[in-house]
């Protein structure tokens, strides 16, 4: 994407985030970091499914943390 196009799409979210908060008269509540890790580890686990599934392959959640052991 480049660092023109980055900076210009996190400035016109920006823009519009303020402009959101000033015509409704809402307050700005911060979801904080767990909401964005959360969030984050949920596309993680999509795109890695996808790529799963793009080669035959099915995940599958480890169920019990003790079979994880190396």
């Amino acid at each position: 994407m480049g660092a023109p196009k980055a900076i210009t799409a996190a400035a016109h979210k920006l823009a519009r985030i303020f402009y959101r908060l000033w015509t409704s008269g809402d307050q700005f509540i911060d979801p904080g970091v767990d909401a964005y890790e959360q969030r984050y580890r949920e596309r993680v686990v999509n795109n890695l499914k996808k790529k799963a599934l793009a080669f035959g392959l099915e995940l599958t959640p480890i169920s019990d943390s003790t079979q994880c052991v190396s």
